[in-house]
């Protein structure tokens, strides 16, 4: 992997244990975050990245700041 580029899966493993953390479903965190449930499983799964757009959304609906996912993000990425 080039050093250069967010690892689309680190991003989809924090998101998704943020919204599991909450007892939230895809289909509340999609609706809450006004994104389609089928984009949400693909962030989740790694196969899309979140533009900064829809991270924001996605943080604010989980009632998250977006500093503490990317903490979490750069955390999963060293550890990882």
């Amino acid at each position: 992997m080039d050093d250069m580029q967010l690892c689309s899966m680190a991003v989809g493993k924090v998101i998704a244990r943020y919204r599991s953390e909450k007892g939230v479903s895809q289909e509340v965190l999609s609706g809450l975050s006004d994104i389609g449930r089928t984009h949400l499983s693909a962030i989740e799964r790694g196969e899309r990245k979140p533009t900064l757009e829809t991270f924001y959304r996605i943080s604010r609906a989980l009632n998250v700041n977006m500093s503490d996912i990317t903490k979490a993000i750069e955390a999963e990425i060293n550890n990882g």
